[in-house]
Protein backbone atom coordinates (compact mmCIF):
# COMPACT_ATOMS: atom_id res chain seq x y z
CA UNK A 1 0.00 0.00 0.00
CA UNK A 2 1.55 3.32 -1.08
CA UNK A 3 0.49 5.21 2.06
CA UNK A 4 2.83 6.54 4.74
CA UNK A 5 1.46 8.14 7.92
CA UNK A 6 3.84 10.17 10.08
CA UNK A 7 4.14 13.01 12.63
CA UNK A 8 6.81 15.60 13.37
CA UNK A 9 7.75 15.75 17.06
CA UNK A 10 10.24 18.00 18.85
CA UNK A 11 10.83 20.52 21.60
CA UNK A 12 9.15 23.91 21.15
CA UNK A 13 10.93 26.22 18.61
CA UNK A 14 12.90 23.43 16.90
CA UNK A 15 11.36 24.34 13.53
CA UNK A 16 8.48 21.85 13.06
CA UNK A 17 6.16 24.33 11.36
CA UNK A 18 8.95 25.56 9.04
CA UNK A 19 9.80 21.96 8.04
CA UNK A 20 6.10 21.32 7.37
CA UNK A 21 6.09 24.39 5.07
CA UNK A 22 9.01 22.96 3.03
CA UNK A 23 7.31 19.54 2.75
CA UNK A 24 4.12 21.21 1.48
CA UNK A 25 6.18 23.11 -1.13
CA UNK A 26 8.24 20.11 -2.28
CA UNK A 27 5.16 17.92 -2.73
CA UNK A 28 3.22 20.71 -4.48
CA UNK A 29 0.39 20.37 -1.95
CA UNK A 30 0.02 24.14 -1.66
CA UNK A 31 0.42 26.47 -4.64
CA UNK A 32 3.40 28.81 -4.38
CA UNK A 33 1.19 31.91 -4.60
CA UNK A 34 -0.86 30.74 -1.60
CA UNK A 35 2.15 29.71 0.47
CA UNK A 36 3.06 31.61 3.63
CA UNK A 37 5.19 30.75 6.65
CA UNK A 38 3.69 28.49 9.35
CA UNK A 39 1.06 27.42 6.83
CA UNK A 40 -0.36 24.64 9.03
CA UNK A 41 -0.73 26.95 12.04
CA UNK A 42 -4.27 27.97 11.15
CA UNK A 43 -5.17 29.85 14.33
CA UNK A 44 -4.37 33.55 14.61
CA UNK A 45 -2.94 32.88 18.09
CA UNK A 46 -0.50 30.29 16.68
CA UNK A 47 0.84 32.80 14.17
CA UNK A 48 1.20 35.52 16.81
CA UNK A 49 2.92 33.39 19.43
CA UNK A 50 4.97 31.46 16.86
CA UNK A 51 3.97 28.11 18.39
CA UNK A 52 1.76 25.21 17.35
CA UNK A 53 -1.24 24.76 19.64
CA UNK A 54 -3.47 22.37 17.69
CA UNK A 55 -2.37 19.25 15.82
CA UNK A 56 -3.01 19.69 12.08
CA UNK A 57 -3.31 16.82 9.57
CA UNK A 58 -2.44 17.26 5.89
CA UNK A 59 -2.32 14.87 2.91
CA UNK A 60 0.58 15.18 0.46
CA UNK A 61 1.40 13.22 -2.71
CA UNK A 62 4.98 12.49 -3.76
CA UNK A 63 6.37 10.08 -6.39
CA UNK A 64 3.20 7.99 -6.41
CA UNK A 65 2.93 7.82 -2.60
CA UNK A 66 0.29 9.35 -0.32
CA UNK A 67 2.04 10.93 2.68
CA UNK A 68 -0.21 11.85 5.60
CA UNK A 69 1.49 14.29 7.99
CA UNK A 70 0.13 15.29 11.38
CA UNK A 71 1.94 18.42 12.61
CA UNK A 72 2.07 18.52 16.42
CA UNK A 73 2.72 21.09 19.20
CA UNK A 74 5.97 21.07 21.17
CA UNK A 75 5.00 22.69 24.48
CA UNK A 76 4.58 20.48 27.56
CA UNK A 77 0.99 21.73 28.07
CA UNK A 78 -0.05 20.24 24.72
CA UNK A 79 1.60 16.83 24.95
CA UNK A 80 -1.86 15.20 24.89
CA UNK A 81 -2.21 16.55 21.31
CA UNK A 82 1.05 14.77 20.46
CA UNK A 83 -0.11 11.46 21.95
CA UNK A 84 -3.36 11.63 19.91
CA UNK A 85 -1.37 12.24 16.72
CA UNK A 86 1.04 9.37 17.37
CA UNK A 87 -1.83 6.89 17.81
CA UNK A 88 -2.84 7.56 14.18
CA UNK A 89 0.58 7.08 12.49
CA UNK A 90 3.36 4.51 11.96
CA UNK A 91 6.39 6.78 12.12
CA UNK A 92 7.71 10.07 13.51
CA UNK A 93 10.36 12.60 12.50
CA UNK A 94 12.26 13.56 15.66
CA UNK A 95 13.45 17.11 15.01
CA UNK A 96 16.27 18.64 17.07
CA UNK A 97 17.60 22.21 16.89
CA UNK A 98 21.35 22.12 16.04
CA UNK A 99 21.98 25.22 18.17
CA UNK A 100 20.16 23.87 21.26
CA UNK A 101 20.75 20.11 21.12
CA UNK A 102 18.45 17.58 22.80
CA UNK A 103 15.99 19.41 25.09
CA UNK A 104 13.52 18.36 27.78
CA UNK A 105 10.44 18.12 25.57
CA UNK A 106 12.46 16.30 22.88
CA UNK A 107 12.90 13.45 25.35
CA UNK A 108 9.26 13.53 26.52
CA UNK A 109 7.90 13.34 22.95
CA UNK A 110 10.45 10.67 21.98
CA UNK A 111 9.25 8.50 24.88
CA UNK A 112 5.63 8.94 23.70
CA UNK A 113 6.63 7.77 20.19
CA UNK A 114 8.63 4.82 21.54
CA UNK A 115 5.67 3.74 23.67
CA UNK A 116 3.64 3.54 20.44
CA UNK A 117 6.49 1.50 18.84
CA UNK A 118 6.83 4.00 15.98
CA UNK A 119 9.74 4.17 13.53
CA UNK A 120 11.84 7.22 14.47
CA UNK A 121 13.61 9.26 11.76
CA UNK A 122 16.19 11.51 13.50
CA UNK A 123 16.64 14.94 11.90
CA UNK A 124 18.88 17.86 12.93
CA UNK A 125 17.55 21.26 11.87
CA UNK A 126 19.05 24.79 11.62
CA UNK A 127 22.46 23.64 10.37
CA UNK A 128 22.71 27.04 8.59
CA UNK A 129 22.99 29.00 11.87
CA UNK A 130 26.41 30.45 12.67
CA UNK A 131 26.25 29.06 16.23
CA UNK A 132 24.94 25.61 15.18
CA UNK A 133 26.72 22.74 16.94
CA UNK A 134 25.99 20.09 14.34
CA UNK A 135 28.65 17.51 15.25
CA UNK A 136 27.93 17.74 18.97
CA UNK A 137 24.15 17.42 18.41
CA UNK A 138 24.71 14.47 16.05
CA UNK A 139 26.67 12.63 18.77
CA UNK A 140 23.94 13.39 21.33
CA UNK A 141 21.20 12.03 19.06
CA UNK A 142 23.25 8.99 18.05
CA UNK A 143 23.78 8.13 21.71
CA UNK A 144 20.14 8.81 22.63
CA UNK A 145 18.60 6.70 19.84
CA UNK A 146 21.39 4.10 19.54
CA UNK A 147 21.69 4.75 15.78
CA UNK A 148 24.62 5.37 13.44
CA UNK A 149 25.55 9.02 12.91
CA UNK A 150 25.12 8.64 9.13
CA UNK A 151 21.42 7.71 9.67
CA UNK A 152 20.75 11.18 11.09
CA UNK A 153 19.58 13.64 8.44
CA UNK A 154 20.98 17.18 8.69
CA UNK A 155 18.79 19.93 7.24
CA UNK A 156 17.97 23.61 7.16
CA UNK A 157 14.17 23.81 7.00
CA UNK A 158 14.42 27.57 6.49
CA UNK A 159 16.62 27.26 3.36
CA UNK A 160 15.24 23.90 2.20
CA UNK A 161 18.67 22.19 2.46
CA UNK A 162 18.37 18.35 2.37
CA UNK A 163 14.61 18.41 3.06
CA UNK A 164 14.05 16.09 0.08
CA UNK A 165 16.09 13.43 1.92
CA UNK A 166 13.38 13.40 4.60
CA UNK A 167 10.69 12.54 2.02
CA UNK A 168 12.84 9.69 0.75
CA UNK A 169 13.48 8.45 4.30
CA UNK A 170 9.73 8.52 5.06
CA UNK A 171 9.04 6.27 2.06
CA UNK A 172 11.98 3.92 2.77
CA UNK A 173 11.95 3.65 6.58
CA UNK A 174 8.31 4.05 7.69
CA UNK A 175 6.23 0.90 7.11
CA UNK A 176 3.17 1.19 4.84
CA UNK A 177 -0.16 1.70 6.57
CA UNK A 178 -1.81 -1.63 7.39
CA UNK A 179 -5.51 -2.45 7.42
CA UNK A 180 -8.10 -4.90 6.06
CA UNK A 181 -10.10 -3.34 3.27
CA UNK A 182 -12.80 -6.06 3.30
CA UNK A 183 -13.37 -5.98 7.09
CA UNK A 184 -16.11 -3.97 8.85
CA UNK A 185 -15.32 -0.28 9.26
CA UNK A 186 -13.17 0.81 12.23
CA UNK A 187 -12.02 4.44 12.29
CA UNK A 188 -10.21 6.16 15.17
CA UNK A 189 -11.25 9.77 15.89
CA UNK A 190 -8.07 11.73 16.73
CA UNK A 191 -9.52 15.25 16.50
CA UNK A 192 -12.77 17.03 15.70
CA UNK A 193 -14.33 20.40 14.95
CA UNK A 194 -17.83 21.77 14.55
CA UNK A 195 -19.57 23.07 11.42
CA UNK A 196 -23.03 24.63 11.72
CA UNK A 197 -24.14 22.98 8.44
CA UNK A 198 -22.36 19.60 8.55
CA UNK A 199 -22.41 19.08 12.33
CA UNK A 200 -19.42 17.51 14.06
CA UNK A 201 -16.47 16.95 11.69
CA UNK A 202 -14.43 13.94 12.86
CA UNK A 203 -10.76 13.75 11.82
CA UNK A 204 -10.08 10.02 11.53
CA UNK A 205 -7.54 7.32 10.80
CA UNK A 206 -9.30 4.47 8.94
CA UNK A 207 -7.92 1.28 10.49
CA UNK A 208 -10.16 -1.28 8.71
CA UNK A 209 -12.81 -1.17 5.97
CA UNK A 210 -13.92 1.88 4.01
CA UNK A 211 -16.47 4.68 4.26
CA UNK A 212 -18.32 6.96 1.84
CA UNK A 213 -21.14 9.52 1.86
CA UNK A 214 -24.60 8.29 2.98
CA UNK A 215 -23.15 5.25 4.84
CA UNK A 216 -24.81 4.51 8.16
CA UNK A 217 -22.32 4.68 11.04
CA UNK A 218 -22.31 4.32 14.84
CA UNK A 219 -20.07 5.88 17.48
CA UNK A 220 -19.09 2.92 19.66
CA UNK A 221 -18.74 4.81 22.98
CA UNK A 222 -21.76 7.12 22.75
CA UNK A 223 -23.87 4.66 20.65
CA UNK A 224 -24.95 7.64 18.49
CA UNK A 225 -26.10 6.62 14.99
CA UNK A 226 -26.00 8.88 11.94
CA UNK A 227 -25.72 9.01 8.14
CA UNK A 228 -22.43 10.29 6.72
CA UNK A 229 -22.86 13.66 4.94
CA UNK A 230 -19.46 13.60 3.21
CA UNK A 231 -15.92 12.28 3.51
CA UNK A 232 -12.70 13.89 2.36
CA UNK A 233 -8.98 14.51 2.62
CA UNK A 234 -7.20 17.41 4.33
CA UNK A 235 -4.90 19.26 1.92
CA UNK A 236 -4.82 20.97 4.48
CA UNK A 237 -8.24 22.51 3.73
CA UNK A 238 -11.07 19.99 3.42
CA UNK A 239 -11.34 18.43 -0.04
CA UNK A 240 -14.36 16.20 -0.68
CA UNK A 241 -13.54 12.74 -2.09
CA UNK A 242 -15.60 9.61 -2.92
CA UNK A 243 -14.38 7.37 -0.10
CA UNK A 244 -11.77 6.78 2.60
CA UNK A 245 -10.30 3.30 2.98
CA UNK A 246 -8.05 1.35 5.37
CA UNK A 247 -4.75 3.10 6.13
CA UNK A 248 -5.95 6.55 5.08
CA UNK A 249 -6.36 9.71 7.16
CA UNK A 250 -9.16 12.17 6.43
CA UNK A 251 -12.36 13.69 7.75
CA UNK A 252 -15.98 12.52 8.11
CA UNK A 253 -18.84 15.04 8.27
CA UNK A 254 -21.15 13.21 10.67
CA UNK A 255 -24.15 15.56 10.75
CA UNK A 256 -24.30 15.11 14.55
CA UNK A 257 -25.37 18.31 16.30
CA UNK A 258 -24.53 17.23 19.85
CA UNK A 259 -20.77 17.54 20.31
CA UNK A 260 -20.74 14.99 23.15
CA UNK A 261 -21.90 12.22 20.81
CA UNK A 262 -18.63 12.28 18.83
CA UNK A 263 -15.70 12.30 21.23
CA UNK A 264 -12.00 12.21 20.44
CA UNK A 265 -10.65 8.66 20.99
CA UNK A 266 -13.96 6.97 20.04
CA UNK A 267 -14.25 4.34 17.28
CA UNK A 268 -16.58 4.85 14.29
CA UNK A 269 -18.00 1.62 12.85
CA UNK A 270 -20.80 0.13 10.75
CA UNK A 271 -20.84 -3.15 12.73
CA UNK A 272 -21.20 -3.13 16.52
CA UNK A 273 -19.83 -6.70 16.58
CA UNK A 274 -16.24 -5.46 16.10
CA UNK A 275 -13.99 -4.61 19.02
CA UNK A 276 -13.34 -0.88 19.62
CA UNK A 277 -9.91 0.57 18.94
CA UNK A 278 -7.71 1.57 21.87
CA UNK A 279 -8.48 5.26 22.32
CA UNK A 280 -6.61 7.68 24.54
CA UNK A 281 -6.33 8.07 28.24
CA UNK A 282 -8.36 11.09 29.25
CA UNK A 283 -5.86 13.82 30.17
CA UNK A 284 -6.36 14.93 33.77
CA UNK A 285 -6.36 18.71 34.33
CA UNK A 286 -3.89 19.68 37.05
CA UNK A 287 -4.23 23.47 37.13
CA UNK A 288 -7.53 25.12 38.05
CA UNK A 289 -8.91 28.64 37.81
CA UNK A 290 -12.36 30.18 37.58
CA UNK A 291 -13.70 32.30 34.72
CA UNK A 292 -16.37 34.93 35.40
CA UNK A 293 -17.86 37.30 32.80
CA UNK A 294 -17.62 40.95 33.88
CA UNK A 295 -21.12 41.43 32.42
CA UNK A 296 -23.67 38.99 33.94
CA UNK A 297 -25.59 38.74 30.65
CA UNK A 298 -22.50 37.19 28.97
CA UNK A 299 -22.82 33.99 31.06
CA UNK A 300 -24.61 32.04 28.29
CA UNK A 301 -22.04 33.21 25.72
CA UNK A 302 -19.22 31.98 27.99
CA UNK A 303 -21.00 28.64 28.42
CA UNK A 304 -21.37 28.27 24.64
CA UNK A 305 -17.72 29.22 24.06
CA UNK A 306 -16.40 26.68 26.57
CA UNK A 307 -18.57 23.90 25.10
CA UNK A 308 -17.25 24.61 21.56
CA UNK A 309 -13.61 24.72 22.74
CA UNK A 310 -14.08 21.49 24.72
CA UNK A 311 -15.07 19.67 21.52
CA UNK A 312 -11.53 19.53 20.14
CA UNK A 313 -9.66 20.09 23.38
CA UNK A 314 -10.03 16.91 25.41
CA UNK A 315 -7.99 18.35 28.30
CA UNK A 316 -10.32 21.29 29.00
CA UNK A 317 -12.86 20.61 31.75
CA UNK A 318 -15.38 23.00 33.26
CA UNK A 319 -18.37 23.08 35.57
CA UNK A 320 -20.69 25.93 36.59
CA UNK A 321 -20.29 27.72 39.92
CA UNK A 322 -21.45 30.95 41.51
CA UNK A 323 -19.81 33.32 43.94
CA UNK A 324 -20.83 36.23 46.10
CA UNK A 325 -19.73 39.42 44.38
CA UNK A 326 -18.83 37.83 41.02
CA UNK A 327 -22.12 36.13 40.13
CA UNK A 328 -22.20 33.03 37.88
CA UNK A 329 -19.15 31.57 36.19
CA UNK A 330 -17.26 28.34 35.56
CA UNK A 331 -14.59 26.38 37.40
CA UNK A 332 -12.14 25.29 34.67
CA UNK A 333 -9.36 22.69 34.66
CA UNK A 334 -6.21 22.95 32.49
CA UNK A 335 -3.00 21.01 31.89
CA UNK A 336 -0.78 24.01 32.63
CA UNK A 337 -0.45 27.77 32.55
CA UNK A 338 0.05 28.07 28.77
CA UNK A 339 -3.07 25.96 28.25
CA UNK A 340 -5.00 28.34 30.53
CA UNK A 341 -3.69 31.42 28.69
CA UNK A 342 -4.57 29.99 25.26
CA UNK A 343 -8.15 29.13 26.31
CA UNK A 344 -8.56 32.57 27.92
CA UNK A 345 -7.24 34.34 24.81
CA UNK A 346 -9.48 32.29 22.48
CA UNK A 347 -12.57 33.12 24.56
CA UNK A 348 -11.68 36.81 24.44
CA UNK A 349 -11.00 36.87 20.69
CA UNK A 350 -13.50 34.41 19.27
CA UNK A 351 -16.40 35.30 21.57
CA UNK A 352 -15.53 38.93 22.45
CA UNK A 353 -15.77 38.11 26.16
CA UNK A 354 -14.33 40.23 28.95
CA UNK A 355 -13.43 37.81 31.77
CA UNK A 356 -12.20 37.80 35.34
CA UNK A 357 -9.78 34.93 36.04
CA UNK A 358 -9.02 33.82 39.58
CA UNK A 359 -5.50 32.96 40.77
CA UNK A 360 -4.53 29.52 39.38
CA UNK A 361 -3.91 26.64 41.75
CA UNK A 362 -3.88 22.83 41.74
CA UNK A 363 -6.29 20.08 42.73
CA UNK A 364 -6.03 18.51 46.15
CA UNK A 365 -7.03 15.09 47.44
CA UNK A 366 -8.91 15.09 50.73
CA UNK A 367 -8.83 11.97 52.89
CA UNK A 368 -11.72 12.19 55.35
CA UNK A 369 -12.34 10.07 58.43
CA UNK A 370 -14.26 7.40 56.50
CA UNK A 371 -11.29 7.09 54.08
CA UNK A 372 -13.34 8.13 51.06
CA UNK A 373 -11.30 10.17 48.61
CA UNK A 374 -12.54 13.39 47.10
CA UNK A 375 -10.58 15.54 44.62
CA UNK A 376 -11.16 19.27 44.91
CA UNK A 377 -9.48 22.41 43.65
CA UNK A 378 -8.40 25.20 45.95
CA UNK A 379 -8.13 27.80 43.23
CA UNK A 380 -11.79 27.86 42.39
CA UNK A 381 -13.77 30.39 44.30
CA UNK A 382 -16.15 27.87 45.86
CA UNK A 383 -13.37 25.52 46.97
CA UNK A 384 -13.97 26.28 50.65
CA UNK A 385 -17.50 24.94 50.25
CA UNK A 386 -16.09 21.67 48.88
CA UNK A 387 -13.94 21.07 51.94
CA UNK A 388 -15.39 18.93 54.71
CA UNK A 389 -15.06 20.22 58.28
CA UNK A 390 -11.38 20.29 59.19
CA UNK A 391 -11.98 18.03 62.20
CA UNK A 392 -13.22 15.30 59.79
CA UNK A 393 -10.12 15.44 57.58
CA UNK A 394 -7.37 12.87 58.11
CA UNK A 395 -5.00 14.44 55.62
CA UNK A 396 -4.80 16.67 52.57
CA UNK A 397 -2.64 15.50 49.66
CA UNK A 398 -1.21 17.59 46.83
CA UNK A 399 0.05 16.53 43.37
CA UNK A 400 3.80 15.95 42.96
CA UNK A 401 5.63 15.89 39.63
CA UNK A 402 8.92 14.62 38.31
CA UNK A 403 10.63 17.75 36.98
CA UNK A 404 13.38 17.34 34.36
CA UNK A 405 15.61 20.29 33.51
CA UNK A 406 18.20 20.15 30.70
CA UNK A 407 20.81 22.89 30.94
CA UNK A 408 24.38 23.83 29.97
CA UNK A 409 26.54 22.74 32.91
CA UNK A 410 27.68 26.30 33.81
CA UNK A 411 24.15 27.00 35.15
CA UNK A 412 23.93 24.00 37.52
CA UNK A 413 24.71 26.10 40.61
CA UNK A 414 22.10 28.80 39.94
CA UNK A 415 19.43 26.20 39.05
CA UNK A 416 20.10 24.23 42.25
CA UNK A 417 19.79 27.48 44.23
CA UNK A 418 16.43 28.18 42.53
CA UNK A 419 15.22 24.64 43.31
CA UNK A 420 16.36 24.84 46.94
CA UNK A 421 13.86 27.66 47.42
CA UNK A 422 11.03 25.19 46.69
CA UNK A 423 9.68 22.25 48.67
CA UNK A 424 11.18 19.77 46.19
CA UNK A 425 13.49 16.75 46.57
CA UNK A 426 16.70 16.35 44.56
CA UNK A 427 16.81 13.00 42.70
CA UNK A 428 19.53 12.78 40.07
CA UNK A 429 21.98 14.51 37.73
CA UNK A 430 22.94 12.93 34.39
CA UNK A 431 25.46 14.23 31.87
CA UNK A 432 23.97 13.98 28.35
CA UNK A 433 27.29 15.27 27.00
CA UNK A 434 30.34 16.97 28.57
CA UNK A 435 28.53 20.34 28.35
CA UNK A 436 24.85 19.42 28.93
CA UNK A 437 23.20 18.12 32.09
CA UNK A 438 19.80 16.66 32.97
CA UNK A 439 18.67 17.47 36.54
CA UNK A 440 15.74 15.51 37.99
CA UNK A 441 13.73 16.85 40.93
CA UNK A 442 10.51 15.67 42.56
CA UNK A 443 8.50 18.71 43.49
CA UNK A 444 4.91 19.77 44.41
CA UNK A 445 3.14 20.99 41.25
CA UNK A 446 1.98 24.09 43.12
CA UNK A 447 5.61 25.26 43.32
CA UNK A 448 6.09 25.45 39.55
CA UNK A 449 2.76 26.35 37.94
CA UNK A 450 2.81 30.13 38.09
CA UNK A 451 6.21 31.71 37.45
CA UNK A 452 8.84 28.96 37.87
CA UNK A 453 9.42 28.63 34.10
CA UNK A 454 10.10 32.38 33.78
CA UNK A 455 12.51 32.27 36.73
CA UNK A 456 14.33 29.29 35.18
CA UNK A 457 14.73 31.10 31.84
CA UNK A 458 15.99 34.24 33.61
CA UNK A 459 18.44 32.23 35.72
CA UNK A 460 19.94 30.46 32.68
CA UNK A 461 19.76 33.29 30.11
CA UNK A 462 17.11 31.28 28.26
CA UNK A 463 19.26 28.17 27.71
CA UNK A 464 17.54 25.69 30.08
CA UNK A 465 14.46 23.70 29.11
CA UNK A 466 12.05 21.85 31.38
CA UNK A 467 9.47 19.11 31.24
CA UNK A 468 7.39 17.53 33.99
CA UNK A 469 5.08 14.56 34.43
CA UNK A 470 2.66 13.95 37.28
CA UNK A 471 3.75 11.27 39.76
CA UNK A 472 1.09 10.99 42.46
CA UNK A 473 -0.63 12.76 45.34
CA UNK A 474 1.39 13.08 48.56
CA UNK A 475 0.47 14.16 52.06
CA UNK A 476 1.36 17.78 52.73
CA UNK A 477 1.19 20.11 55.72
CA UNK A 478 -1.68 21.95 54.07
CA UNK A 479 -4.17 24.21 55.79
CA UNK A 480 -7.27 26.17 54.90
CA UNK A 481 -6.76 29.92 55.20
CA UNK A 482 -9.92 31.98 55.77
CA UNK A 483 -10.26 35.74 55.38
CA UNK A 484 -12.57 37.53 57.82
CA UNK A 485 -13.93 41.00 57.02
CA UNK A 486 -15.45 42.68 60.09
CA UNK A 487 -15.57 39.26 61.73
CA UNK A 488 -17.47 37.59 58.84
CA UNK A 489 -15.78 34.78 56.88
CA UNK A 490 -15.76 35.64 53.15
CA UNK A 491 -15.74 32.20 51.46
CA UNK A 492 -14.63 33.65 48.13
CA UNK A 493 -11.21 34.50 49.59
CA UNK A 494 -10.61 31.13 51.31
CA UNK A 495 -7.70 29.06 50.00
CA UNK A 496 -5.75 25.89 50.68
CA UNK A 497 -2.06 26.65 51.16
CA UNK A 498 1.05 25.15 52.73
CA UNK A 499 1.45 25.99 56.42
CA UNK A 500 4.92 27.48 55.79
CA UNK A 501 3.53 30.13 53.45
CA UNK A 502 0.31 30.82 55.40
CA UNK A 503 1.64 33.90 57.26
CA UNK A 504 3.13 35.45 54.10
CA UNK A 505 -0.01 34.81 52.02
CA UNK A 506 -2.35 35.96 54.80
CA UNK A 507 -0.37 39.16 55.34
CA UNK A 508 -0.38 39.88 51.60
CA UNK A 509 -4.14 39.29 51.31
CA UNK A 510 -5.22 41.56 54.20
CA UNK A 511 -2.86 44.31 52.98
CA UNK A 512 -4.37 44.11 49.50
CA UNK A 513 -7.91 44.20 50.94
CA UNK A 514 -7.05 47.25 53.04
CA UNK A 515 -6.11 49.09 49.84
CA UNK A 516 -9.27 48.19 47.89
CA UNK A 517 -12.17 48.04 50.38
CA UNK A 518 -13.70 51.54 50.74
CA UNK A 519 -13.85 53.18 54.19
CA UNK A 520 -17.09 53.08 56.22
CA UNK A 521 -18.37 55.22 59.10
CA UNK A 522 -16.88 52.64 61.49
CA UNK A 523 -13.55 50.79 61.55
CA UNK A 524 -13.32 47.43 59.77
CA UNK A 525 -11.08 44.59 60.89
CA UNK A 526 -9.42 42.43 58.21
CA UNK A 527 -8.07 39.09 59.47
CA UNK A 528 -6.43 36.01 58.00
CA UNK A 529 -7.15 32.88 60.06
CA UNK A 530 -5.91 29.28 60.03
CA UNK A 531 -7.82 26.78 62.14
CA UNK A 532 -9.36 29.51 64.27
CA UNK A 533 -6.02 31.25 64.94
CA UNK A 534 -5.55 34.77 63.58
CA UNK A 535 -2.22 34.94 61.67
CA UNK A 536 -2.46 38.43 60.14
CA UNK A 537 -4.56 41.53 60.72
CA UNK A 538 -5.13 44.99 59.28
CA UNK A 539 -7.71 47.63 60.22
CA UNK A 540 -9.48 50.03 57.89
CA UNK A 541 -9.99 53.18 59.96
CA UNK A 542 -13.41 54.82 60.12
CA UNK A 543 -14.33 57.78 57.97
CA UNK A 544 -13.91 60.98 59.99
CA UNK A 545 -16.92 63.26 60.02
CA UNK A 546 -16.57 66.60 61.79
CA UNK A 547 -19.72 66.66 63.97
CA UNK A 548 -18.60 69.81 65.77
CA UNK A 549 -18.10 71.92 62.68
CA UNK A 550 -21.23 74.05 63.15
CA UNK A 551 -20.35 75.00 66.76
CA UNK A 552 -18.71 78.32 67.49
CA UNK A 553 -17.50 79.65 70.80
CA UNK A 554 -18.85 78.36 74.07
CA UNK A 555 -17.61 75.71 76.49
CA UNK A 556 -15.46 72.79 75.19
CA UNK A 557 -17.78 70.38 77.05
CA UNK A 558 -20.39 70.92 74.27
CA UNK A 559 -17.89 69.60 71.69
CA UNK A 560 -16.86 66.74 73.98
CA UNK A 561 -20.51 65.69 74.41
CA UNK A 562 -21.00 65.55 70.61
CA UNK A 563 -17.77 63.56 70.10
CA UNK A 564 -18.81 61.04 72.79
CA UNK A 565 -22.19 60.70 71.08
CA UNK A 566 -20.42 60.08 67.73
CA UNK A 567 -18.14 57.48 69.39
CA UNK A 568 -21.17 55.58 70.79
CA UNK A 569 -22.88 55.74 67.38
CA UNK A 570 -19.81 54.25 65.66
CA UNK A 571 -19.62 51.49 68.26
CA UNK A 572 -23.30 50.67 67.69
CA UNK A 573 -22.82 50.71 63.88
CA UNK A 574 -19.79 48.44 64.21
CA UNK A 575 -21.88 45.98 66.25
CA UNK A 576 -24.90 46.07 63.92
CA UNK A 577 -23.42 47.13 60.58
CA UNK A 578 -22.82 44.63 57.77
CA UNK A 579 -20.05 45.13 55.23
CA UNK A 580 -21.22 44.95 51.64
CA UNK A 581 -18.06 44.27 49.64
CA UNK A 582 -18.34 45.95 46.22
CA UNK A 583 -17.94 43.76 43.12
CA UNK A 584 -14.80 45.63 42.01
CA UNK A 585 -13.06 44.51 45.24
CA UNK A 586 -13.54 40.86 44.22
CA UNK A 587 -12.31 41.71 40.71
CA UNK A 588 -9.11 43.31 42.02
CA UNK A 589 -8.31 40.67 44.65
CA UNK A 590 -9.28 37.44 42.87
CA UNK A 591 -8.25 38.04 39.29
CA UNK A 592 -5.07 36.39 37.98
Amino acid sequence: MNIRNFSIISHIDAGKSTLADRLLELTGTVEQRKMHSQFLDMMELEKEKGITIKLQPVRMEYNGYILNLIDTPGHVDFSYEVSRSLAAVEGAILLVDASQGVQAQTLANLHLAQDQKLVIIPVINKIDLSHAQVEKTTKEMSQLLQVKEEDIIRISAKNGTNVEKILEAIIERIPPAQGKLDSPLRALIFDSSYDSYKGVIAYVRIVDGQIKANDKITMMASKAKTDVIEVGALKPEMVKIKSLSAGQIGYIATGLKNVNQCRVGDTITNDLGVSPLIGYQEPKPMVFASFYPTEAEDYDLLKDGLSKLELNDAALQYEPESCEGLGRGFRCGFLGMLHLEIILERLKREYKLNLIVTTPSVSYQIIVRNKKEQVISSAVISSANDLPEMNLIDEIREPWVSLEIITPNQYIGSIMKLLEGTRGEYKDTQYLSPERVLIEYHIPLNEIIVDFYDQLKNTTSGYASMNYKVLDYRKGDLVKMDILVAGDNVEAFSRIIHRESAFREGRSMVKKLKEVIPKHLFSISLQAAVGGNIIARETISAMRKDVTGYLYGGDYSRKKKLLEKQKKGKKKMKALGKIEIPQEVFFKVLKK
